[in-house]
């Protein structure tokens, strides 16, 4: 049976990453994508320009709609843009969601530019990470949901490991893309085990979205198997995405991975 995999997510004009990147990795994995938007951003290869987040109650509109009328085998949060949203998702979820949850808790993009206000960092760590079977923060994202420093050495990132998974989610991956050497370190806990997944570290500019998607191909495999395993296949994919991410000529700063590198010739 194919799987019907929905992202909650906001947008990529350029394709890269956000729900755009989302479908790809979906299409690429088998799986059937569906989309809700919760916010139009205004960004490209060098980063993002501005967002417009759109209304709470029409963003849960939308994840209604879907829920009333196709089963939905997993869900994807990337970013929920503000308190109001993230709340609106969280009731829908509690209401509907009998499947799979993985969050991406999207909050500063590369350039710099906050993509979750300070204020709306407590309903994801209150409302949204319980419901979650899987969270997927970066380093970054780790310092902000436990409020302290982020982690800059492997050890910090085992005890701020176990911080994350005490907020209430089923697994966390914590992401050490941001550290050097020549291996991409992730440490995951969950079920009551702690994980180390590594693969080689890939030299290429062609990394924007990477988070995004990692997070949707481990949703895309999670019908189907165990998080260990649906982390290390999409670890996998991932990788090969970014070492065949020099083909694609897109844009002049950070390109995107290539979501379809197992299929266009």
């Amino acid at each position: 049976m194919i799987p019907n995999i929905l992202s909650i997510a906001g947008t990529d004009p350029t394709g890269g990453a956000g729900i755009q990147a989302d479908l790809k990795t979906f299409s690429a994995l088998g799986a059937y994508g569906m989309s809700v938007i919760t916010a139009v951003v205004s960004q490209n290869t060098q980063g993002v320009r501005s967002f417009v987040a759109l209304d709470p109650e029409f963003v849960g509109d939308q994840i209604e709609a879907v829920f009333d009328d196709v089963r939905v085998d997993a869900v994807k949060i990337g970013m929920v843009a503000n308190a109001a949203i993230a709340d609106s998702i969280a009731t829908r979820l509690e209401r509907y969601a009998d499947c799979p949850i993985v969050l991406d808790p999207v909050m500063v993009a590369t350039s710099g530019h906050r993509l979750l206000p300070s204020d709306a960092v407590s309903i994801v760590r209150e409302r949204l990470i319980p419901l979650s079977t899987l969270v997927t923060p970066n380093l970054l994202e780790a310092g902000d949901l436990l409020n302290s420093p982020h982690p800059t050495s492997l050890e910090e990132m085992r005890t701020a490991l176990e911080a994350l998974h005490q907020l209430g989610s089923g697994w966390v991956l914590l992401k050490g893309g941001h550290l050097d050497g020549q291996k991409s370190i992730d440490l995951l806990q969950g079920n009551g085990k702690t994980c180390t997944v590594a693969a080689p570290r890939v030299l290429t500019r062609n990394s924007h979205g990477t988070g995004c998607t990692l997070s949707a191909a481990i949703t895309a495999f999670l019908p189907s198997m165990d998080v260990l395993s649906a982390v290390l296949k999409a670890k996998n994919y991932l990788t090969h995405a970014l070492a065949s991410a020099d083909r694609l000529q897109i844009g002049t700063g950070n390109g995107p991975v290539h979501h379809f590198h197992a299929i266009w010739k």
